[in-house]
């Protein structure tokens, strides 16, 4: 699968950060993908994306390839923690922050649950 035309240094919004990070993510068979929409909720960032590999094997190149092709695509240098675990890895692409977990990390911390809205069970959007 080739990396869609309007993939380039000059679209660095946080959608079209988003959309490239999505595809990063389906590239690399990530599982469970869920985005998290904060615009307009926290400064912080637009969008959170939480996601799960198979294994720590999985988690750290998963990871390393979407820090790689941020870096090619858009000239982002992203800021990592937690890769030389590989059990959560945090990626801070700016607008968008990844989460990228083992899975049965990912069930303790629940981190989807606490971005969403008191009272609803289902705001994040899953990615097909």
């Amino acid at each position: 699968m080739s990396v869609p035309n309007e993939f380039n240094r000059t679209l660095a919004t946080s959608d079209a950060l988003l959309e490239r990070i999505l595809f990063s993510l389906d590239e690399d068979k990530a599982e469970d993908v869920v985005v998290i929409h904060l615009r307009g909720k926290t400064e912080m960032a637009d969008h959170m994306v939480v996601c799960s590999g198979r294994s720590s094997r999985q988690v750290a190149s998963i990871s390393d390839k979407l820090v790689e092709r941020l870096k090619a695509d858009f000239g982002i240098s992203s800021k990592v923690e937690g890769k030389d675990a590989g059990d959560w890895v945090l990626i801070d692409a700016g607008d968008v922050i990844v989460h990228v977990f083992r899975p049965e990390v990912r069930e303790f911390y629940q981190l989807e649950k606490m971005w969403m809205p008191a009272g609803t069970s289902g705001t994040a959007t899953p990615t097909s």
